[in-house]
């Protein structure tokens, strides 16, 4: 469920919002204020977004913003009658992820809620990079240079475990435990070796790459 935080003045704006962008993974939690919206900050700090006017009652929604930004990473989408450039400017340099006018478009507003969204998850996952080399797990994606490189769920697993614990020998026991975890009994251990070595030829590299084998011990993601 996305939580929605909005801070308008304007009651019939701020009530027209909610009702009139709901959907069924999106609640709103609806504010006149910035000391209202402060305190509804501080009860839950995981908002997935922030629609706010600046011109409000009690101050400047930009020092909302500013707080907003110092203190955490909530997108932000400033909605406001203040149409001129420098307002804009200065909107987007202190963070904001969009800025619109108004009146504005509910179908244009929905679209950049749905961008800035998108923006913020994508944000959040995690990526390595070594030299050329890429790697997003999350998205099962790998990547050397500008090419993309098909790894299999099993060799993905094998380069998971070792980038994450980079420059630190795993055991050949520790992987296989840790590759196959589909209640198999017993696993050949050579199936280890060829996953390594298709690995290796997918990336283009030999013993001496970032995949290095500690002999006697195991394997190594060195940077």
């Amino acid at each position: 469920m996305k939580d929605i935080l909005v801070v308008e003045d304007d009651k019939g704006l701020r009530e027209g919002l909610a009702l009139a962008l709901k959907k069924e993974d999106f609640c709103f939690t609806l504010c006149e204020t910035m000391e209202q919206a402060r305190e509804k900050l501080k009860e839950k700090k995981n908002f997935s977004l922030l629609l706010l006017d600046l011109n409000l009652p009690d101050g400047s929604g930009y020092d909302l913003l500013r707080e907003v930004k110092e203190t955490g990473n909530i997108p932000v989408i400033i909605l406001t009658a203040n149409d001129l450039e420098i307002d804009e400017v200065r909107g987007l340099e202190l963070g904001a992820e969009d800025y619109i006018t108004k009146p504005f478009s509910l179908m244009v507003l929905r679209a950049r809620i749905d961008k800035a969204l998108r923006r913020a998850e994508e944000g959040k996952r995690k990526a390595y990079r070594f030299g050329d080399l890429r790697f997003c797990f999350e998205d099962m994606l790998a990547r050397k240079g500008e090419e993309d490189i098909i790894f299999s769920r099993t060799e993905l697993k094998l380069l998971q475990i070792l980038i994450e614990n980079k420059n630190i020998i795993i055991t050949r026991e520790k992987l296989i435990d840790k590759i196959w975890t589909d209640g198999a009994e017993y696993v050949d251990e050579n199936a280890l070796s060829v996953t390594v070595n298709r690995v290796r030829s997918k990336l283009k590299e030999n013993g001496e790459g970032h995949l290095q084998t500690v002999y006697g011990k195991g394997y190594v993601w060195k940077e």
